[in-house]
């Protein structure tokens, strides 16, 4: 007699994710490297009011400055601060250089040394090695990159701490009810941020069949086990792009620079844009359909592959 193990759905809405799952004081990861990165999320952390988190990103970038503004981030822990190569992000630097409104604890690192943290923290490993701070000023600037001595060796060498986010969120292409999760294009750091992690979030594109996923199962960057929540978010990274999807939307990345140089520009934005938005679909709505034929793509489909099948 054979058995069929039930599946369970982690579908749910973006409100009761966040709700569930994203506490004041946490720490959280938001991931997505120029591509795929979880705006929507962001957004809803936004409206539900949370503070005092700890915010981890490579390339804080616009995501990064609207929820220091909103006042739901006390730290950030990151890597290259910019703006998608679009300009500064001026709540950050009045923050981190003037104080203003008030200071932003900064735990800074390389790119490389915060894929080697989320390395650690998904692998259960005490510490990281790594060569590249040699000759580099952040260690005199963040005293958790520390010098140690190789024991086979006996050459000194860098080593970061795991980084175990409370929550991790990202978004992807698509996902089958059970949370398998395929991405293409850019992945940046998304898979080893979700282990890491305690708990993860991930938004998608769309929702499919689990025979879409089980024909191509190398798209599977995070299987089932690894998610605790899928939240269908269509057009969710907005501002940046999933591929295959809608194109990045550059001309929102170059007017951020004057909304954040403006004290008052920034706070009218959010509160307009974000909260005066009940969720991410009104948010998509009043950008407008001409909008979003601006971001248009078209199709192209990549090569078939024959997995075979047993005869």
């Amino acid at each position: 007699m054979t058995t069929t193990v039930p599946v369970t759905d982690k579908v749910t809405t973006l409100a009761e994710a966040i709700s569930a799952h994203v506490r004041d004081g946490m720490t959280v990861a938001l991931e997505g490297f120029s591509h795929l990165i979880p705006f929507a999320a962001a957004h809803e952390i936004i409206r539900q009011g949370r503070r005092d988190l700890t915010l981890c990103r490579m390339t804080p970038d616009i995501v990064s400055d609207q929820l220091v503004a909103a006042g739901c981030v006390s730290k950030l822990v990151a890597s290259f601060f910019a703006s998608g190569s679009a300009g500064s992000l001026h709540e950050l630097r009045r923050r981190i250089e003037r104080h203003d409104p008030a200071p932003l604890e900064v735990e800074e690192y390389s790119h490389y040394g915060m894929v080697c943290r989320y390395q650690a923290g998904a692998a259960g490993l005490p510490f990281f090695p790594l060569r590249s701070y040699a000759g580099s000023d952040l260690p005199e600037l963040n005293p958790r990159i520390r010098l140690t001595t190789d024991p086979y060796t006996g050459d000194s060498v860098y080593v970061v701490p795991p980084l175990t986010p409370d929550v991790t969120i990202i978004h992807a292409q698509r996902a089958d009810r059970a949370g398998n999760v395929q991405v293409w294009g850019i992945t940046g750091v998304q898979q080893e941020a979700v282990y890491a992690a305690r708990t993860a979030i991930v938004l998608v594109e769309e929702i499919v069949d689990d025979e879409v996923v089980r024909s191509d199962p190398n798209r599977t960057l995070l299987p089932a086990h690894a998610v605790d929540a899928i939240v269908v978010c269509p057009r969710g990274a907005h501002p940046s792009y999933a591929q295959g999807y809608y194109d990045r939307d550059c001309a929102f990345y170059r007017n951020w620079t004057p909304i954040s140089k403006d004290p008052a520009a920034l706070q009218n934005w959010i509160d307009e844009w974000i909260r005066g938005t009940r969720d991410h679909e009104e948010y998509l709505a009043r950008l407008g359909d001409d909008h979003w034929a601006g971001l248009a793509v078209g199709s192209r489909p990549s090569g078939s592959v024959d997995y075979g099948s047993r005869l």
